[in-house]
């Protein structure tokens, strides 16, 4: 199977650093971002981490799982991330850099396995999710995801 590229996206959110930070990290925004999904995490390098929402059937399931590598407020948080029951762990980074009226954010999600079954989802997954942290952060709401 062809190797699978780094996904890269950079967005400018019109927002201080450490707001952008608190978007990425607070439960409140996560749920809000993630239809319901609670992020769970251990803030610290080799903390765990996981989004825990409602499933199909209505119990609680892992959406993702992971475990912190960096964790540098506000500028870098690293982890791995594993969605579902896949079992090949890749890696997301997500860097904050300040602008003069906005913060650059740039995510870069790699080292994934040759066959991970996860990519194309992630591929459309970024886009959505940082679409709509964005308008949260610049407009207090936000939209549905599909």
């Amino acid at each position: 199977m062809a190797h699978q590229a780094p996904q890269k996206y950079i967005f400018y959110i019109a927002a201080a650093p450490e707001k952008v930070w608190e978007g990425f990290v607070s439960r409140e925004s996560n749920r809000i971002i993630f239809s319901g999904a609670e992020l769970q995490a251990d803030f610290k390098p080799g903390g765990l981490l996981a989004w825990v929402g409602a499933g199909p059937d209505g119990k609680p399931m892992t959406y993702v799982r992971g475990k912190v590598l960096r964790f540098e407020p506000p500028r870098v948080f690293q982890y791995t991330f594993a969605m579902g029951q896949n079992d090949k762990p890749s890696r997301a980074t997500i860097e904050l850099v300040p602008e003069t009226e906005a913060t650059k954010v740039t995510v870069t999600h790699d080292e994934w396995a040759e066959d991970d079954p996860t990519y194309a989802a992630c591929a459309d997954g970024w886009p959505r999710i940082l679409s709509r942290l964005k308008t949260l952060l610049e407009t207090g709401k936000t939209f549905k995801p599909h």
